[in-house]
């Protein structure tokens, strides 16, 4: 048998036709920048999630530059977040000019432990980046009051997790800012690059759209510098129709993980998912923990199953942050999860005798 990591083919198996039928429609008006199916998307995201402005971009990673923008971070100034997380991240606020200031994670949850954010914050500190990991939202209450204390702003990056909630409130409507990705691999993916800015502030929605189109308003006139940073209409028209399947495949994933729960529950040395009990997670990934974790990837993908690792290095310890003065050592949970984590299928569309495999398959190697 062969468990794929994701498969997309049986993702768009049921839906072609309707997504080429949307497509035809943008063929029909030859507006594929910023056409009348960005707009409609930007609309139905604002209804799905309850958040008052969306603002589609190009990417994810543009959507985190635009919000360090529209926020007014620049040269000098800090921003917290955390190291264990995709590399756009850091370099979002790098980008901008400002310093990405990393504290150490919760080690059961793998997100932002608020325990550690008032020691590093300065008089430089602007903003807490906060990352809702795997699908799972941050302790928003917690980090939300850190911020009110000090004065910070906070942005939510939520790449992972849209449609997460914590203590019943939706992820991106706790901060100033949130963000989200559609990469093909996310659980809504477009069919390329996409990404989108949310936020209920009026003043900050209206700069964040002005930004996405190099800062123009009037057409060609800048008041400030902003990126070339548009939605393209066919990726809205594919997200359009996939929007309507979002809450039935993250319902999917929960109960996909909950077979894993109970299924590989009891085993030495083998650590499944920790949900905070306050949290609904979307399960972008299904991370396992074990110090055996190469040996366990070697085995399952010599049963054909898909695994992979998210991530092998902390941003702190990547090279091109060398000039922050990091070390090894310094954030020792997130350097420890690095080493440990995998993350097993946990698509939509795995069939029981899928996940019969993967887990006889997990059970093998400990026995």
């Amino acid at each position: 048998m062969r468990v794929p990591m994701l498969d997309l083919h049986a993702q768009y198996q049921t839906m072609l036709d309707d997504i080429r039928s949307e497509i035809e429609k943008v063929f029909e008006t030859h507006h594929y920048i910023m056409g009348a199916q960005v707009k409609e998307f930007e609309e139905k995201v604002q209804d799905y999630l309850g958040i008052k402005h969306a603002i589609g971009c190009a990417s994810g990673t543009d959507a985190l530059v635009l919000a360090i923008k529209a926020l007014n971070i620049g040269e000098g100034d800090e921003v917290i977040t955390t190291p264990f997380t995709f590399f756009a991240t850091a370099s979002s606020i790098w980008r901008n000019g400002a310093v990405p200031v990393f504290v150490d994670i919760d080690e059961d949850t793998f997100n932002l432990d608020p325990d550690k954010i008032e020691a590093a914050i300065t008089p430089n500190t602007k903003a807490i980046m906060a990352v809702h990991l795997f699908g799972q939202c941050c302790d928003m209450a917690r980090i939300m009051e850190i911020a009110k204390k000090h004065n910070l702003k906070v942005i939510e990056d939520n790449a992972q997790g849209i449609g997460s909630t914590f203590d019943g409130k939706m992820s991106c409507s706790f901060g100033d800012i949130g963000t989200l990705s559609f990469f093909p691999s996310k659980n809504l993916g477009a069919m390329g690059d996409a990404g989108m800015c949310l936020t209920n502030d009026d003043e900050l929605a209206a700069g964040l759209r002005q930004l996405r189109v190099h800062g123009e308003c009037p057409k060609y006139y800048h008041k400030w510098v902003g990126l070339n940073s548009r939605l393209d209409t066919i990726q809205a028209a594919v997200l359009l129709r996939k929007l309507d399947d979002l809450a039935d495949w993250s319902e999917s994933r929960r109960k996909n993980a909950a077979f894993y729960n109970e299924h590989l529950a009891g085993i030495a040395g083998l650590k499944t998912p920790v949900i905070d009990e306050r949290a609904v997670t979307i399960y972008n990934q299904y991370t396992l923990r074990t110090e055996r974790r190469d040996e366990l990837m070697a085995h399952l993908q010599k049963r054909n199953i898909g695994c992979a690792v998210y991530y092998p290095l902390p941003l702190h310890l990547q090279e091109c942050f060398t000039s922050l003065g990091y070390k090894e050592g310094d954030l020792p949970i997130s350097e420890r999860a690095a080493k440990e984590v995998l993350s097993i299928p946990i698509y939509p569309e795995l069939t029981d005798e899928m996940k019969s495999y993967v887990v006889e398959s997990i059970k093998e190697f400990f026995n």
